[in-house]
């Protein structure tokens, strides 16, 4: 656990930082899971979760919560989702989802902990900088010191 007493303490974990080891993170392919999604392990699910349920399996994290087995944590996360969207849910709730979100690494917070990045899609390009970059000797610039009797007229037009 990272410095802090809790998940998000401590700095954070870079992909691209020079002390990361990039053979420790796992890829996961942008185009996310293709497969039809696996049955919907809780009890009569309703349109909405069931709207959910396939969505959400086909994200990317969907590979990894297949090869982990984790239909039924999935299933919780779309259940509690679900009722924290209603009108009048409880805040503990919300609060719930965003923890489960964590475990199941929807948020960034927990892709960091379980070293999932995803891959760029092969189509997009990196964006290419349009103008050469300046040296800092080229954006540095004089001031002019200017007396009190200019400065009150510069202050005034």
């Amino acid at each position: 656990m990272p410095r802090g007493g809790h998940a998000r303490g401590g700095r954070r974990a870079s992909p691209t930082s020079l002390r990361a080891n990039l053979a420790d993170w796992t890829v996961l392919p942008a185009a996310g899971r293709e497969a039809d999604p696996p049955p919907f392990p809780l009890l009569d699910p309703s349109p909405r979760e069931a709207e959910l349920w396939a969505a959400l399996w086909a994200k990317p994290q969907a590979i990894e919560w297949e090869r982990l087995g984790l239909e039924i944590e999935v299933g919780l996360y779309v259940r509690n989702l679900a009722a924290a969207e209603l009108p009048g849910a409880l805040a503990a709730r919300s609060t719930l989802v965003r923890q489960l979100g964590d475990s199941l690494g929807l948020s960034a917070a927990g892709m960091r902990a379980y070293r999932w990045v995803i891959a760029r899609p092969a189509d997009e390009a990196r964006p290419t900088p349009t103008t050469p970059a300046r040296s800092a000797r080229d954006r540095m610039y004089v001031v002019r010191d200017l007396g009190d009797d200019e400065a009150a007229d510069e202050a005034t037009e």
